[in-house]
């Protein structure tokens, strides 16, 4: 035993030695790489520092030579377009460029990161270039293969179909549920068009040992919105809708709002930074499955609204608010004013917090069943009821402290990509 007690201890001082070669080993390499901070939710972060080994990586942004914000927004194919902003900081202030990765509809997830790191990869040589690790890095070149040109037969249209359900129960509840959807885009620098059909199905069923209780609701929804691009500012175009819904009452409804929107910063810079005014104008018409409130069974209604929506992504967050107004002209009273907010601010070091929420002061709900609803219905939610206001609200706070360097991945024992236990 005393053997096997030295033996153990003479391994364990080994590895301690090699673990300290290997931490100031580290320590020269953190002393020359460039820091970076990675602000990209959309990346998988494991996967970068693995293949971008040259660089540091700090989770203190104000200690980072370079901080990396990544902001994504969806294309007219189905695919996501990601814009990386390199923003130089502390003796690289002279530094900023932004690249663009654009994935694909059917790019899986390992293509779709490995075409993010090389773009991160592309961007961060020009900075890289400047510190001592630079010697290590070689640039290859890969001539490209002749493209020949190849004719979209499709013209540009995107079209996406969706069909799921599901089915579970025990002795005394069964739920089902059933859904499917079409849809079909065009999206050109000029034109922006989108069409979606949408049905949907809930069933439930109920044994209380002396009677059983069904509930079902289904909704069917067919919209669409065209618009028209004037220059970086102004946009023209509408929306149409037709549609039933057991929930709300609506037997058929049709409405179409044609409408006219401005962006006061150009549409170019969208992934960073909006304020949009939009104002729709227009007309529905409205039958009922039972009679409203206001014994109606069918009515054609005019109608307007204004909508201020700002988005803005910087450095230190972003902030995501709007602001909505409609109302009917036959009765001013007959209005909706809605409003959200979203805040996510670095307020220090390792300090993070995010609140939001939203409102709504509701006076326009035209569909509202004569009569109410039954208890099954209010429990299960199958009907809308009456109410003059609605709100929501969440907040986050975070804080990490210790080391600013996370260059190591791990992934033993689940975690890091790896394979998750249970125990």
């Amino acid at each position: 035993m005393k053997k096997l007690f030295m033996v153990s201890a003479a391994i364990i001082f080994s590895l301690t030695l090699l673990s300290q070669e290997a931490d100031t080993s580290m320590a020269k390499y953190r002393k020359d790489a460039l820091k970076v901070f990675l602000d990209c939710p959309f990346c998988d972060d494991d996967y970068v520092r693995r293949e971008i080994s040259f660089v540091n990586y700090v989770r203190d942004r104000k200690v980072a030579d370079v901080h990396i914000m990544v902001t994504s927004q969806s294309t007219g194919s189905g695919g996501r377009e990601y814009m990386m902003h390199f923003l130089g900081q502390n003796g690289y202030k002279r530094f900023s460029d932004t690249l663009a990765y654009v994935s694909m509809t059917d790019n899986t997830r390992d293509e779709t990161r490995a075409g993010q790191v090389e773009t991160l990869k592309m961007g961060l040589i020009p900075f890289v270039s400047k510190t001592p690790l630079s010697k290590f890095i070689k640039i290859n070149y890969k001539p490209p293969v002749k493209e020949e040109m190849v004719e979209d037969k499709w013209n540009q249209w995107v079209f996406r179909t969706r069909l799921s359900g599901s089915l579970n129960g025990q002795k005394s509840y069964k739920y089902d549920r059933v859904s499917g959807s079409f849809s079909a885009g065009r999206v050109t620098p000029e034109w922006k068009i989108d069409f979606d059909l949408y049905y949907r199905e809930n069933n439930d069923e109920f044994d209380t040992g002396d009677e059983i209780i069904e509930s079902s609701q289904k909704s069917k929804n067919f919209d669409g919105l065209i618009v028209k691009s004037f220059g970086e500012h102004w946009s023209v175009g509408g929306r149409f809708d037709i549609s039933s819904s057991t929930y709300r009452n609506y037997k058929f409804q049709g409405l179409i709002y044609p409408g006219i929107e401005f962006n006061v910063f150009p549409y170019s810079e969208s992934t960073r930074k909006q304020f949009l005014i939009l104002y729709s104008l227009g007309y529905s018409y409205n039958s009922y499955k039972d009679s409203t409130i206001y014994n109606k069974t069918e009515e054609y209604l005019f109608g307007h609204s204004l909508s201020v929506a700002m988005e803005f992504t910087q450095k230190w967050g972003s902030i995501n608010t709007s602001i909505d107004w409609s109302n009917y002209f036959h009765d001013w009273s007959k209005n909706n004013l809605s409003s959200f907010v979203s805040l996510n601010i670095r307020i220090a070091k390792g300090l993070q917090i995010g609140i939001g929420g939203g409102a709504s002061i509701i006076h326009d709900q035209l569909s509202l069943v004569k009569g109410g609803a039954s208890p099954e219905e209010i429990l299960l939610r199958r009907k809308e009821l009456e109410t003059r206001y609605s709100y929501f609200t969440h907040f986050s706070v975070s804080y990490t402290f210790g080391s600013i360097y996370t260059n190591v991945v791990n992934p033993r024992f689940g975690g890091g990509g790896g394979m998750i236990f249970y125990y």
